[in-house]
């Protein structure tokens, strides 16, 4: 009842129009009823009586109720699926919204094909319902009640023989529902699992080719695609099973219905024409009880999905802002981490870390794999919060300041670029509304990529492709390195910004870098040790600790932990392992 409840509070909104459709279903009830009653005047006046002047009536009358019909049926068909499919809009839109809201942890708990199924797939299920199913629901309902209130007044006696046989269909079709509902949820499940199975290997495609593992794949996709039928299997014998079990009920009323209906015409309590009209109610009413079945069945799917869908909504954002959160003025002294501690699950990352970086400072966090550099990085932006102490702005803990201002402070450059499949000039322009086209031009040249972007067929509208898939990797960190600089932030936040190109592409996107930094609070996380001996502080990290800091110079003296990674990744690959296996 509770999914109900809130399927209802996206109904809410557009209750005029579920009320006009209602007043539809009824009138439609009432004109079938009406067909239904004169079947009577047109068997015992017309081809009994032999009566002339109904001759001419009831013709004229039975065009008149079918108009009416096809213009009700019309009117609530179309209402309802207007209000089905705005509201399944409204719930998609309400679910994407959601899901931007929280936290990189929640993404990082679920995989993307469940994800899209659950916004793709059962959303879908939910429309086909919401939009069909419910409004059958109420239009057999009304059509239900005129019939039988005609069947009810031809003979009430037989009516009662007949509707005491029709509670009894109730069972099968409750029992049949239940387990469609469990079906339903299994196979929407095992669709996320073909959907995780789909994206993982459509965006490794380059793998598997390069490993021929096309046989191997093809096997394990249909695997997963012969259990999906498995289940759909069992829910197309639900569904096969309920038809001939309802049709069992319907000739037992049959049967009830001439017999003793036969008897009352024979015995003159009855007229010719009632019984048929009787007949005619019930015949009519048959296929309204018949679709319950079908109509259950979508309902229990619709409902299963609706479960999926509001686990997500029910899952809150893990950082959020705090109550009286206020905006992030300009920075103007220093970001600031207090015995900062952090850890994923259950494993640590950082220990009581404590650093500043001073306003218009460029500080480089520098260490091994796994030292805890990146998580520094999402302390800042706030894709986690930490576990004790504190990370501070101008001396105000960022908690204390609103999400949005943060992040308008802040621009990041990482290893990964993150493109979308549009234009060169939206990818530059994404995250910065409002923009000029020749700012995005001036912000490309000073990224240095002005150049090869005028060379390409359609200049800065060009089609970039899925995660820039037409672009070399230089060229993909060229352009988010633009988009940093078109952002025009005081903060900015390098992580491995180059350490997946090669040193020619490194050295020209390191120019690009250097015009990004100008007269920014910079923090640079690299691996690639070359990159960061400009930098006026250079922070080693190891296991999750600072171990020691200081400028490129000073480091090199200490002949710590700097100087080992420097020095091994400057020296010969014959020669590194006899290096690594000294430190």
């Amino acid at each position: 009842m509770e999914t109900y409840k809130r399927l209802l509070t996206f109904v809410k909104p557009y209750w005029t129009r579920v009320v006009t459709a209602i007043i539809c279903m009824i009138l439609l009830a009432g004109v079938n009823a009406g067909i239904a009653y004169m079947v009577k005047p047109t068997i015992d006046e017309i081809f009994l009586k032999k009566d002339t002047a109904m001759l001419s009536i009831i013709p004229v009358l039975i065009i008149l109720a079918y108009f009416f019909k096809g213009l009700f049926d019309y009117g609530q068909e179309y209402l309802m699926g207007w209000v089905g499919n705005r509201v399944v809009t409204d719930i998609r839109n309400a679910l994407y919204l959601h899901t931007q809201s929280l936290s990189l942890k929640f993404f990082q708990n679920i995989t993307t094909g469940m994800l899209m199924s659950r916004i793709a797939n059962d959303i879908g299920i939910l429309q086909r319902s919401v939009s069909d199913a419910i409004a059958k629901l109420f239009m057999n309902f009304f059509v239900m009640i005129g019939l039988a209130g005609v069947a009810f007044y031809q003979n009430w006696r037989l009516a009662c023989i007949c509707f005491f046989i029709l509670p009894w269909v109730l069972i099968p079709i409750t029992r049949f529902g239940k387990k469609s509902k469990r079906y339903s949820r299994r196979s929407q499940e095992k669709i996320g699992h073909i959907s995780t199975f789909l994206t993982e290997t459509i965006a490794g495609n380059r793998i598997v080719k390069a490993f021929c593992m096309e046989s191997y794949e093809n096997q394990r996709f249909a695997k997963e695609n012969d259990r999906f039928f498995r289940i759909k299997l069992k829910t197309l014998k639900v569904s096969a099973l309920s038809s001939p079990v309802i049709e069992i009920f319907g000739g037992l009323m049959a049967a009830a219905t001439i017999y003793y209906g036969g008897s009352r015409v024979i015995s003159g309590e009855i007229t010719t024409g009632q019984f048929f009209s009787f007949v005619a109610a019930l015949g009519m009413m048959y296929k309204p009880v018949k679709s319950f079945n079908k109509v259950n069945q979508q309902i229990q799917e619709a409902m299963a999905a609706a479960v999926r869908v509001f686990d997500i909504f029910d899952t809150p954002p893990d950082i959020k802002d705090a109550p009286g959160a206020t905006p992030l003025p300009l920075i103007r002294e220093s970001i600031e981490f207090r015995n900062v501690s952090f850890k994923y699950e259950e494993k640590p990352v950082l220990t009581d870390v404590s650093f500043c970086v001073n306003a218009g400072e460029a500080v480089a966090i520098v260490g091994p794999s796994g030292a805890g550099k990146t998580t520094i990085a999402n302390l800042i932006l706030r894709f986690y919060d930490v576990i004790s102490g504190g990370m501070y702005i101008d001396g105000v803990n960022i908690k204390e300041r609103t999400m949005k201002s943060l992040i308008g402070q802040l621009a990041i450059v990482t290893q990964e670029t993150i493109l979308f499949n549009d234009t060169v000039l939206n990818n530059i322009a994404y995250g910065s509304p409002g923009k000029s086209e020749q700012e995005i031009i001036a912000a490309a040249q000073a990224a240095f990529a002005h150049e090869f972007i005028e060379k390409m067929t359609h200049g800065y509208q060009t089609i970039i492709g899925e995660q820039g898939a037409r672009l070399s990797g230089g060229q993909r960190q060229k352009i988010a390195i633009a988009r940093a600089i078109l952002k025009g932030v005081p903060i900015l936040i390098l992580d491995e910004a180059t350490s997946s190109l090669d040193s020619r592409s490194e050295k020209e996107v390191q120019g690009a870098l250097e015009n990004l930094m100008k007269g920014k609070t910079t923090i640079m996380i690299a691996h690639r040790l070359s990159t960061v001996r400009n930098a006026s502080r250079i922070i080693v990290f190891s296991e999750g600790k600072i171990v020691e800091q200081g400028s490129h110079d000073e480091l090199m003296q200490k002949k710590g932990l700097y100087h080992t990674m420097l020095t091994i990744q400057s020296t010969p690959p014959q020669r590194k392992l006899s290096l690594v296996h000294n430190s």
